[in-house]
């Protein structure tokens, strides 16, 4: 045999040596995989999005198959008619959430929240936090620069142009909270859709006194605490300045809005109230005309009364007249 056929040899048989080792390697340290894993994945809406507080859907189709108490866990974007099927197919319980839904935190609008200075950076609120307060007095408020349409994935974000502040469309939102981590401000909050979509906030973050916050913003909540002492349940409170409505209390009553000197809480998917205006201010007018016709009758009966004392009276002073001249 030459040297090319003990070389070959030599390698075939390294080949298959090195293929044994490599065999009994990952036998011995096979990781095993719950093949439930990959039907739980295709059960989720596949979004990615981190809103469940994993890295995307497989992780979290991971933890939901290998923990026994899955109440923690929850697919904001799947809600909780995914959350029921993947307990009903794994044999476990799921807690119920009520939907939620992104609301703006900032009633700061251009005319209210008048522009004291320009920034000519880059066009981010991340940037722009980083550097100043904003282009207004007031430094809890938006920046504008639209960072949580951004970071939304389902297109629920847009910057209206009249108030320079972001609107939540609330039927394509998830409730997944990028756009609550995109906020360097904070403005924005993860709350209850309510009933009929009703809600309650107040929409403002601004801790400064009331007078400062007032005059960075006309519509900033000054901390004067009248919602919560009009609020019949408790679901109020103020601390450093600012009133807080706590979505599990609220009871949805509204005194508290019309209560706020400032218009600082917010009531959205309400019926309007003007209705109830014009029958206020119509009251008054039929009051006064429903008074002048009442004051004829009493007085008809004054006069009546007087009517017939002057007659006995006449006769009694004609006598006495002749008397006196007898």
């Amino acid at each position: 045999m030459g040297v090319l056929g003990i070389t070959i040899l030599t390698l075939c048989a390294l080949g298959v040596l090195a293929a044994a080792i490599l065999y009994v390697v990952a036998q011995k340290f096979k990781v095993y995989e719950d093949p439930r894993i990959d039907d739980v994945e295709k059960m989720l809406p596949g979004a990615n999005c981190g809103g469940c507080g994993f890295a995307g859907c497989r992780a979290m189709a991971d933890a939901l198959v290998k923990q026994d108490d899955i109440s923690s866990l929850f697919c904001p974007v799947g809600g909780g008619d995914t959350m029921k099927a993947v307990a009903s197919f794994l044999g476990k319980a799921a807690a119920e959430k009520e939907p939620q839904v992104a609301v703006v935190r900032c009633a700061g609008t251009c005319a209210v929240r008048p522009r004291t200075n320009k920034f000519d950076g880059a066009s981010s609120c991340a940037v722009a936090a980083s550097l100043y307060v904003g282009e207004t007095g007031c430094s809890f408020g938006c920046l504008g620069f639209g960072d949580c349409v951004s970071a939304c994935n389902f297109g629920a974000l847009s910057m209206d142009g009249q108030t320079g502040l972001p609107v939540v469309d609330q039927d394509k939102c998830t409730a997944c909270g990028a756009c609550v981590k995109a906020c360097p401000k904070g403005i924005i909050e993860l709350r209850k859709k309510g009933p009929k979509d009703r809600r309650v906030f107040v929409s403002c973050v601004n801790k400064d006194k009331g007078g400062v916050a007032r005059k960075a913003c006309g519509a900033a909540c000054i901390g004067c605490g009248k919602c919560a002492k009009t609020c019949p349940f408790g679901a109020i409170t103020v601390e450093n300045n600012l009133a807080y409505i706590d979505f599990n209390k609220c009871r949805l009553c509204r005194k508290c809005v019309a209560e706020c000197p400032t218009g600082a809480i917010v009531e959205v998917n309400f019926p309007p109230r003007p209705a109830a205006k014009p029958a206020v201010e119509g009251k008054p007018a039929a009051a006064p005309a429903a008074k002048p016709a009442a004051e004829p009758k009493p007085a008809a009966e004054v006069k009546a009364a007087p009517v017939p004392e002057p007659k006995p009276a006449a006769p009694e002073t004609k006598p006495a007249e002749k008397e006196s001249k007898e």
